[in-house]
């Protein structure tokens, strides 16, 4: 489904009360709730309208468990860092407790790190049939090649077949080039995909990815899904 805007502004506005929304209909009690966060441009937006919302509704999100559908494998300090931007962004504004935040250990062993963020997102989630946790959100940017977290065009039956929750992407076409992602079928098996497109330079990407059967990273990822939710102020036509 497409949803347009006239801005970006506008877009990570009623995103962000669309999702805080959905968080407030479950309830202060109850099984935990699981979102990937992604990084980008918009995603600052989206941040800080969540924080601003959060702050006139006077809501928690103490039910939240946060994890990311990429990381770049840096230390957590550096600028390059996805889990900085939400912990200087959303996190620390917000006083998010640190038994929520479940980071990808960036600075580490790639391999280790993926295995790790594995175990702890499936310490949390509950598994599907095929024994793949079942994220609630899954939030994602588009790159100007389509690429969503770090699943970059041409990438090999090595990462579209792979079944582990996490893995790690070498030789990006982006630097940082040593990566860990949330693999296609994690995102294929999450409740819900919001993809937030947005930025100039896009718009090819995302009408190739919109095409019936589009093989851009983000038309492969939508073509494994029912539904996904797509946000742009891109014209689409």
């Amino acid at each position: 489904m497409i949803h347009k805007f006239a801005s970006a502004d506008a877009l990570a506005k009623v995103v962000a009360s669309g999702w805080l929304d959905e968080v407030a209909k479950a309830g202060p009690a109850g099984a935990p709730l699981t979102v990937a966060l992604s990084g980008g441009r918009i995603t600052k937006q989206f941040f800080t309208e969540v924080v601003a919302q959060c702050q006139a509704r006077h809501m928690t999100l103490e039910r939240v468990y946060f994890f990311w559908a990429d990381e770049r494998c840096v230390p957590p300090t550096d600028p390059e860092s996805n889990f900085r931007l939400a912990s200087e962004l959303l996190f620390e504004p917000l006083k998010i407790g640190a038994g929520q935040i479940n980071r990808i250990a960036g600075e580490e062993d790639p391999e280790t790190a993926a295995r790790e963020a594995g175990r702890e997102l499936g310490r949390i989630a509950p598994a599907n049939a095929q024994g793949v946790p079942v994220l609630d959100w899954v939030f994602l940017g588009m790159g100007e090649d389509g690429h969503v977290a770090s699943l970059f065009p041409g990438a090999g039956a090595e990462v579209w077949d792979c079944q582990t929750p996490f893995l790690v992407i070498r030789h990006s076409p982006k630097p940082p080039p040593t990566r860990i992602s949330l693999s296609s079928g994690a995102i294929a098996a999450a409740r819900q995909v919001w993809v937030l497109a947005s930025g100039t330079g896009k718009e090819q990407a995302l009408r190739d990815s919109l095409a019936p059967g589009g093989m851009t990273p983000l038309g492969r990822v939508m073509g494994l899904r029912a539904e996904t939710q797509v946000f742009t102020e891109l014209p689409v036509s």
